[in-house]
C-alpha cells in the first residue's frame, strides 16, 4: 500500500511542476497487486507506466514497474525514455541516453 501513496505523491508533483494543462489522465487497476497509469500535458510531456507486486504477501514481495516518459526540451526535440524499476534498480533507455558497456 505505501508504494501507492508514493506513487499518488510523485504524479501529482509531476503534475504541478508542469505549466502545461492536462489533456489526458487514466488510472486504472490500482490496487494491492499492482497499478497502471498514463498522462500527457499540452506542452507534450507524456508519461505511461505499469506495475505489478511479484510475490505478494511473501518477504520476498517486490515490485516491478515498466514504463516511458517523453518531453520536448528547450532545444525543440521530443525526448523519450523507457525504463524498467525493478530489484535490479532503475533501468532507464534512450536514444539520447549514453550506453554502458
Amino acid at each position: 500500500m505505501k508504494f501507492l501513496i508514493v506513487l499518488a505523491a510523485l504524479v501529482a508533483v509531476a503534475l504541478a511542476q508542469a505549466n502545461d494543462e492536462t489533456i489526458r489522465y487514466d488510472v486504472d487497476n490500482i490496487g494491492v497487486d499492482g497499478y497502471k497509469f498514463a498522462y500527457e500535458t499540452s506542452g507534450g510531456i507524456k508519461h505511461e507506466e505499469s506495475a505489478v507486486v511479484n510475490n505478494l504477501g511473501t518477504e520476498n514481495e517486490a515490485i516491478s514497474v515498466k514504463g516511458s516518459y517523453s518531453f520536448v526540451a528547450d532545444d525543440g526535440q521530443t525526448y523519450t525514455v523507457n525504463f524498467v524499476a525493478d530489484e535490479n534498480g532503475y533501468q532507464p533507455e534512450g536514444a539520447h541516453l549514453p550506453k554502458s558497456e
